[in-house]
């Protein structure tokens, strides 16, 4: 029985290390993200989406805002690399998180927020809401 399972496991020279590129990553990467949201995971879903990660080699590299947030994502990220590493065919894959207090999240939550966000795309919104004298 020892025999057999030390035949089973694969060293890490015997894994799958096929190529991939940054559009490959991305849409597995996106995927991951909404089976999260999907089970309700929404705290880790949304790091993953506050920011494109970036394919060097086979690191992904992700920023984020704070050390908390890259605490709290270096806690869950496990259950990512299986899923990256298996559906991507290379075992090579590795996260690399880096705080950047500049990054700047892409979510408007509060009335308020979304709409400077749709102002930013349309400043004719600013122009409707005088005119009309609308409230957020």
């Amino acid at each position: 029985m020892e025999a057999s399972q030390k035949n089973a496991v694969k060293h890490h020279d015997e894994l799958p290390k096929e190529p991939f590129n940054e559009t490959d990553m991305l849409l597995h990467w996106t995927n991951f993200a909404e089976r999260l949201k999907a089970k309700g995971q929404h705290i880790m879903a949304t790091y993953m989406l506050m920011d494109d990660p970036v394919l060097e080699g086979t690191t992904i590299k992700l920023q984020l805002p704070n050390e908390s947030s890259k605490v709290d994502f270096d806690n869950n990220k496990n259950d990512l690399l299986g899923y990256l590493r298996g559906h991507l065919h290379n075992h090579d894959v590795s996260i690399e998180v880096q705080v950047n207090e500049i990054v700047e999240s892409r979510y408007a939550f509060t009335p308020q927020e979304k709409f400077e966000k749709l102002k930013s795309i349309n400043p004719a919104l600013e122009l409707l809401k005088k005119t009309f004298d609308l409230d957020v």
